[in-house]
């Protein structure tokens, strides 16, 4: 551990190689007993370098050593590896392995025939890499309790409401968002329905003049992630207050851009003269969490992660880590996606991916239910407002809920379909519920991905059932089903409605889930009304705690 984490420094020596050598030295390259045909002049000059050889030299920074027969010995007796390195637990070299039959200064074993490589002439400098030298030793930091995490804050963007309370009040009436597109026409694909929001208004949130030229999923991205900030209670008086060498934007995307980017192919069918200059950085998934950041003039970690579905989970998991470590006392994290346009309804209806239920869009998504017949497209944003607890406490924030933990897995097994055994969802929760400390049977309520495909909702309901199947109370329920599949977003979006199933104490219906599908135990799944639960402790992947926090 010393080794891996103290500071290395590679020492260069730089060394004169003679086209002599030093005394006893009998390879046959550099030593003969007469004068190779030069005058006798130039082989004097060379006897008198070759008596200082015999002295004892003085290297600065190095100690004092005897000189040796040739420039390896030197090497091999002055500056091989200290003790601390080779004792170290990564990897070592001794002077003889450094030395060895190919080492840097000689080549053992030669092909017959083949020509030997000239040493260098008199005069001439070689750079020699020495073993790094350990020069610092990192000390043991003192056991400190852990920083606490709480939600303060969130803002959505969706296809049923532009803030919390409104987007969950219609989650529990059952209000479906599915529609038919209307951004652009579509009626050549054999989908023509999605989560399209359809009144979306940046007035207030973004200069008019970056509203026209930024793609959608940033747009989403910096409404959500500025009203998430109003929610908090950070006003322009607290705005100052804050340490924003400490403030944080972590804000996903799976698609990025495509809007932007997909322009630019069609401008640059004409010229390159006509493509937007801003084409590229407004395409790439981090600008959106950039601009967020040079917006509010916040210093701390800023960056964003793509992993399709799972970005938001992704992005508020490391948000929340940061706060943890230290690195930050305020987060905004979450996902934003913007992909119902051709290229990108194309390229899921080519996947075979989605629904094709276009005579009653609001029955189109429907986990569980033995008609569901593939996803539907959604788009919006989702954001959360993490905080360290007692910088919360400090400025008196409204504490939503508590973060507890949260872990990652693969299921290393196809690039579309789940596991037949669930083995990456299982082993995540598993690892999410250790790092959290909460007990299996301690979770009776979980917001699941179930995004209405017939494979996923079958392989992950199995899973949540051999993780929490013995909790008699157990209550699971998709917030997809009215809203679509936001993509790299839903993670962020359901998250907040996990979050106020907490505030409220109610938990949203499944809604058009009229035939439950083969295995699946109705006692389990929500039904077509909210229902209310006293107690909650939620799985969201994350795992969130209702308790509230100790003032």
């Amino acid at each position: 551990m010393e080794a891996s984490a103290s500071s290395l420094v590679c020492t260069w020596i730089v060394a004169a190689c003679m086209s002599v050598s030093c005394q006893n030295d009998q390879h046959p390259s550099l030593l003969s007993s007469k004068p190779p045909g030069r005058t006798n002049i130039r082989w004097a000059r060379k006897r008198r370098l070759l008596s200082k050889c015999n002295a004892t030299a003085s290297f600065p920074g190095l100690g004092r050593s005897t000189a040796t027969n040739t420039i390896e010995g030197f090497m091999s007796s002055c500056l091989s590896p200290c003790d601390r390195y080779n004792n170290s637990n990564g990897f070592s070299l001794s002077s003889s392995d450094f030395f060895g039959a190919a080492s840097l200064f000689r080549s053992g074993n030669v092909p017959l025939g083949g020509r030997r490589r000239r040493p260098s002439r008199s005069g001439e400098v070689m750079a020699i890499a020495i073993q790094p030298s350990m020069e610092t030793v990192t000390k043991k930091k003192p056991p400190t309790k852990q920083r606490r995490v709480v939600v303060t804050g969130m803002g959505v963007e969706t296809p049923i409401g532009n803030n919390p309370n409104d987007f969950y009040n219609n989650l529990l009436e059952g209000v479906s968002g599915i529609s038919e597109i209307e951004a652009f026409d579509c009626s050549n694909y054999p989908t023509r329905i999605a989560g399209e929001i359809k009144n979306f208004s940046t007035n207030g949130w973004v200069a008019p003049k970056l509203s026209k030229r930024m793609d959608r999923f940033m747009l989403y991205m910096l409404t959500a992630g500025k009203k998430a900030l109003a929610d908090g209670g950070i006003t322009e008086d607290q705005m100052d207050e804050l340490d924003k060498t400490r403030c944080g934007v972590l804000i996903g995307s799976a698609m990025g851009g495509m809007k932007v980017f997909n322009d630019a192919i069609e401008a640059l069918r004409v010229s390159y003269r006509k493509m937007n200059p801003f084409c590229v950085p407004f395409a790439t998934t981090n600008m959106g969490s950039a601009m967020l950041a040079m917006d509010l003039g916040w210093m701390g970690p800023n960056y964003s992660i793509s992993t399709a579905c799972a970005t938001s989970n992704f992005c508020i998991l490391n948000a929340a880590n940061h706060i943890i470590r230290g690195e930050a006392d305020m987060m905004l994290c979450g996902g934003s996606d913007a992909v119902i346009i051709p290229i990108g309804l194309g390229g899921f209806v080519a996947c075979r991916a989605l629904s094709e239920r276009n005579n009653d869009p609001a029955k189109a998504s429907r986990p569980w239910d033995s008609g569901r017949d593939g996803f539907v497209m959604g788009e919006g944003a989702g954001v959360l407002l993490l905080e360290e607890l007692e910088h919360a406490k400090k400025r008196g924030a409204t504490i939503y809920a508590e973060f507890l933990g949260g872990s990652f897995t693969c299921d290393a097994y196809h690039m579309t379909e789940p596991h037949p055994q669930g083995a990456g969802v299982i082993l995540c929760i598993e690892k999410a519920l250790s790092q959290a400390g909460v007990a299996r049977e301690d979770v009776n309520y979980i917001n699941a991905h179930a995004t209405s495909t017939p494979a996923g909702d079958l392989k992950e309901y199995n899973a949540l059932l051999h993780c929490f199947g013995k909790n008699q109370d157990l209550r699971v329920n998709s917030t997809k089903s009215m809203i679509g599949h936001l993509l790299g977003a839903a993670g962020a979006v359901e998250a907040v409605a996990t979050v106020q199933a907490i505030r409220t104490g109610w938990i949203h219906p499944n809604i058009n889930l009229d035939n439950p599908d083969e295995g699946v135990d109705t006692k389990v799944l929500v039904g077509p009304k909210k229902e209310k639960l006293e107690t909650m402790m939620m799985v969201f992947v994350l795992l969130w705690e209702r308790e509230k926090v100790e003032e």
